[in-house]
């Protein structure tokens, strides 16, 4: 038997985590199993950037292909932006990591220089990007198994579904788990791009294009000039290939001790291999003369033309596959973390900030699983439904972060901080501009839901802020309350008949009350009048010492009659602490718990909605060997 008390109560602000270990103190530091290393932190935390070669370039050529093969030529130009505004990225978020430890990314870097507000849009852009990114990756990945096996094609929706509780069960094990589960998959498909890149670069020619054989070109005809609308709308798109940069940054805590500067070589070694696959692609698409064709990825033409049609080039579409569904990852390293922050300051619910046993903070994965779910059924396993609403969301957060650093930099002022805050302006003008584009180019495709899904999350943000400082002012946290005082108690105990558990609650009871009333509900049926005649002797012959009070009820409600009696209680002894305790049976078997009539339940149910009394659950537990 154990006894279990309840009171409406609102959970205090999580505790904030422990301060990191002091790199130059002398003394060991245990090593935490269930937080990331830097490999593993890029395996837990890169893919999505890294799956995002397979698309990237891909959006570039298909811009500039609209001016025709003369377009193309600017495939490599427009990289080299994209790779420099990359540097840019890697470069801030190394700082960001730095100056904030505790993750958050640009929604911490914007409640410091940019005030509530701001952070807030910031919050609600990554929370979009990271939720879309997971429906993308994993509609992505699944399009390309049923390219390769078409008769999947109708079951695509379910194989979506099936792929994301797989990668869901991986993170409710701990980020550690992902990582590892992971890392083969990343390992592969990185070295296949690099080596598909060093290879190409020694042909003087594509070895085959048996892939784009038969296929329509989607090129331009008649189409010379390439103007400045045409290269700002190929570098928003590829832009697309920078989504994913921020989450290490969001996720610092999630590494092990010194944990800020294992995720600062994570980031630049993120940038390194980013950077080195992107630009080494736009060079092969340019020594190739590659020209997009319907149906084939221009990924699947670069690795035929430099490997040929055999098995590296399945190796290559079998790695891309793995990596796009597997994306996802990202956002279960990234997101949880973000929304614990966001709970501690009271902008979401406080359970967001609970962690398992193995450091997971399994609430915001299994939201995140759930609303990724919701989406792949919304868009029938559809990559390109979701495609127009993807990346606007992070080209925000990349904005809002790069200029709460010029602030950073201009409030800090360490050496060098001009240059510093220069590079950071000039990145937020870059994402901000892209930002721009990207929204009002795919507006009407889809990305109206993104403009309008931004500024409802920052009003449920507040909303929930402000009943949380309501909350605090009426329970007056951060005030050292008045000296607590006894009152009188009265325990009121519900019965229905005689046994064990009746004795036991009243035992309980007299223990925590001044006094004891037992109150047990009529209802006029004849077989109900019978039943309370049998209780009323069967009380009088057992003699407990405790009053036995009956509530008549014109229905059949058992809640609602014990709440109302209750309340009249409180109402006749103004002062007095009116307990409610409500004894159930506890069955060995969780099997068995469904055949209880569920009355307890009903009871709290009621009294916690009309009154103000405090609820015990008495638990009379049966084991195996009570017969």
């Amino acid at each position: 038997m154990s006894m279990h008390m309840e009171k409406s109560t609102t959970a205090g602000q999580a505790p904030g985590t422990e301060e990191p270990p002091d790199i130059g103190a002398r003394t060991q530091v245990v090593e935490d199993p269930h937080r990331l290393t830097a490999l593993q932190g890029l395996a837990a935390l890169s893919l999505d950037a890294m799956a995002s070669v397979a698309y990237g370039p891909e959006s570039i050529v298909l811009v500039l292909a609209a001016a025709g093969a003369y377009g193309l030529g600017f495939t490599l130009p427009v990289t080299l932006a994209i790779a420099a505004l990359l540097a840019v990225l890697v470069a801030s978020y190394r700082q960001v990591i730095a100056a904030f430890p505790d993750g958050g990314g640009s929604y911490a870097v914007a409640k410091r220089h940019l005030g509530r507000r701001t952070s807030l849009v910031a919050a609600a852009s990554l929370i979009l990007d990271y939720v879309l990114n997971v429906a993308v990756s994993v509609t992505a990945g699944v399009a390309a198994l049923t390219s390769a096996f078409p008769e999947l094609y109708p079951e695509r929706v379910w194989i979506c579904l099936a792929v994301l509780v797989l990668v869901t069960a991986v993170n409710l094990r701990g980020v550690v788990d992902s990582a590892k589960a992971f890392l083969v998959p990343t390992a592969v498909f990185v070295g296949s791009i690099l080596a598909m890149v060093v290879v190409g670069l020694f042909r003087d020619g594509p070895v085959s294009t048996a892939s784009a054989a038969g296929h329509a070109s989607v090129l331009g005809e008649g189409a010379t000039t390439v103007g400045a609308l045409l290269l700002l709308k190929a570098f928003a798109a590829g832009c697309s290939a920078l989504t994913g940069v921020e989450a290490v940054a969001n996720a610092v805590p999630s590494f092990r001790a010194p944990a800020a500067r294992r995720a600062q070589r994570t980031e630049v070694a993120l940038g390194a291999l980013l950077g080195v696959m992107l630009i080494g692609l736009s060079v092969l698409i340019g020594r190739f003369h590659l020209q997009p064709v319907e149906g084939v990825t221009v990924l699947a033409q670069l690795a035929d033309a430099s490997f040929g049609h055999n098995a590296a080039f399945y190796v290559v579409q079998f790695a891309t596959m793995v990596l796009l569904a597997l994306a996802a990852n990202t956002s279960f390293g990234g997101l949880p973390v973000l929304m614990s922050l966001l709970a501690r300051d009271n902008f979401l619910p406080h359970v967001f900030a609970l962690k398992a046993d193995r450091q997971v903070h399994r609430h915001g994965v299994v939201w995140l699983a759930l609303v990724s779910a919701a989406l792949l059924v919304f868009s029938g396993g559809d990559t390109n439904t979701l495609v127009p609403l993807f990346a606007i969301g992070v080209f925000v957060g990349f904005t809002v972060c790069q200029i709460g650093m010029v602030r950073h930099w201009r409030g800090e002022r360490p050496r060098g901080w001009r240059a510093k805050a220069a590079l950071n302006g000039f990145g937020a003008l870059l994402t901000g501009v892209s930002a721009v584009v990207v929204t009002a180019t795919k507006f009407t495709e889809g990305a109206w839901l993104i403009v309008l899904a931004l500024p409802l999350i920052v009003l449920a943000f507040e909303k929930i802020h402000r009943a949380y400082a309501q909350i605090g002012e009426r329970l007056e946290l951060g005030r050292i309350p008045q000296a607590p005082l006894r009152s009188r108690s009265l325990v009121v105990v519900p019965v229905s008949g005689l046994s064990q558990l009746t004795c036991q609650a009243l035992t309980a009871a007299r223990s925590l009350g001044d006094e004891v009333l037992a109150v047990t509900v009529t209802h006029p049926v004849p077989e109900d009048q019978q039943a309370a005649e049998a209780l009323r002797r069967d009380w009088e012959l057992w003699k407990p010492g405790v009053e036995l009070v009956e509530v008549p009820s014109s229905t059949r409600s058992l809640g609602r009659p014990v709440s109302a009696y209750v309340r009249e209680l409180t109402e006749t002894h103004p002062g007095t602490q009116v307990t409610v305790l409500i004894p159930e049976t506890e069955p060995a078997h969780l099997w068995q718990r469904m055949l209880q009539n569920q009355r307890g339940s009903v009871v709290a149910h009621a009294v916690r909605r009309d009154t103000d009394a405090v609820i015990c659950r008495l638990r009379f537990r049966i084991t195996d060997d009570v017969r």
